[in-house]
């Protein structure tokens, strides 16, 4: 037992020192519940922990946002009620002062979905309701990001404009300022700019966004996109096969995401670089053992190793955890099982100092509850 603590706070990452296991294991974190929150959706870490939500369960049933301490204590900081708030699809952000950010796909005053707060002292608030028309988004399906300023951004993949190939609104870009004020940024129009960006975005020290659409572009297949501070628009990539993209990364040279299609239905691992030239860095084969239908992007190290999961496939289909080395080499790293151990890891994995690699699967664990685990992989090399 203390050697299995010992495995697992080094895993948390509050720690400095270089994992020393010979081989990549699994240890699994906290295992879900249905009275306490269940299908893990996203993590982050902080020096006190982990934190996180599940898409449903709780007291409510509608979801909730979790603490995982330095101690392995599971903690539930709000039970969403629906009025406030329901299912969330992303994890949440902290700023410095230990403040939660979010975003649920449902619920709030309109139904369509919130971005709230969860503080430092657990007082919950909702900052913005959606209102689903066509000056506004609906459902939020990623989480928001965080300017300097305190300004948080984030998008809807429907709502805004509303055109013959998506009747409920293309999406939206939007910015919520620290009063509380939703500003709309860009709204998708269905044509060439893209259609329904179901992926959130990313930002950049100008100030501009980056982000990805599932739908439209000149290929109706999705694009990826920028968005200047100063509210230019421009498309970098118009995806030209059926294939649905999941967000990006920014690195010094270039972006990297994955998609979901492709050639062999089962997604990619690409690169856009600074000219904006496309390379695919590896092909997932549909329910390929290396794994299938990546549904989240990847994280990247100083090496230029890049690090993500697949939902499906693996040698017993429940989804992997990969490696793409700055060479080109691919490796998966842990197949589940959708045992004790969990399957269907929809969201990606976050890397920490010590190098270890934490996420969460919307499945298994428990074989009654089935609700999902949060895990770390130690001796990631």
């Amino acid at each position: 037992m203390n050697q299995m603590r010992l495995a697992v706070a080094c895993a948390l990452a509050v720690m400095t020192v270089a994992p020393v296991e010979a081989q990549v294991q699994e240890i699994v974190l906290h295992t879900f519940a249905l009275g306490t929150g269940v299908a893990p959706v996203g993590v982050s870490l902080a020096p006190d922990g982990i934190y996180g939500t599940a898409n449903r369960g709780g007291t409510a049933g509608y979801g909730v946002v979790y603490k995982l301490d330095t101690s392995f204590h599971y903690t539930v900081l709000h039970n969403f009620t629906n009025a406030d708030g329901a299912t969330p699809f992303a994890g949440v952000i902290s700023d410095s002062a230990d403040n939660l950010y979010g975003t649920t796909e449902n619920g709030g005053t309109d139904g369509y979905g919130v971005v709230y707060k969860v503080d430092a002292a657990g007082n919950y608030t909702v900052l913005y309701n959606f209102t689903g028309g066509v000056v506004d988004g609906r459902n939020p399906q990623a989480g928001v990001i965080r300017d300097s300023a305190g300004n948080l951004y984030g998008t809807t993949p429907l709502g805004g404009v509303v055109a013959a190939n998506c009747s409920l609104g293309c999406g939206i870009v939007y910015k919520i300022d620290t009063n509380s004020h939703e500003t709309v940024l860009y709204s998708f129009t269905g044509g060439a700019d893209g259609a329904y960006p179901q992926a959130g975005v990313i930002l950049d020290s100008a100030g501009s966004l980056y982000g990805t659409t599932q739908n439209g572009g000149t290929a109706g297949h999705g694009v990826v996109y920028k968005l200047d501070a100063d509210g230019s628009y421009t498309v970098l990539h118009h995806f030209s096969e059926p294939i649905y993209p999941n967000g990006v990364i920014l690195a010094p040279d270039g972006l990297y995401g994955t998609t979901n299609g492709g050639i062999t239905d089962g997604g990619v691992v690409y690169k856009l670089d600074a000219s904006a030239q496309y390379t695919v860095l590896h092909n997932f084969t549909l329910g390929g053992i290396d794994g299938s239908n990546p549904s989240a992007s990847v994280t990247r190290d100083s090496a230029g190793n890049l690090y993500g999961t697949t939902s499906l496939g693996g040698t017993a289909g429940w989804g992997v955890v990969y490696k793409l080395d700055s060479a080109g080499n691919y490796t998966v790293l842990y197949n589940f099982t959708d045992g004790a151990d969990g399957g269907l890891p929809t969201a990606g994995v976050i890397r920490s100092p010590a190098g270890n690699l934490i996420g969460a699967a919307e499945v298994g664990g428990n074989r009654y509850a089935n609700g999902g685990v949060v895990f770390v992989l130690t001796g990631v090399q």
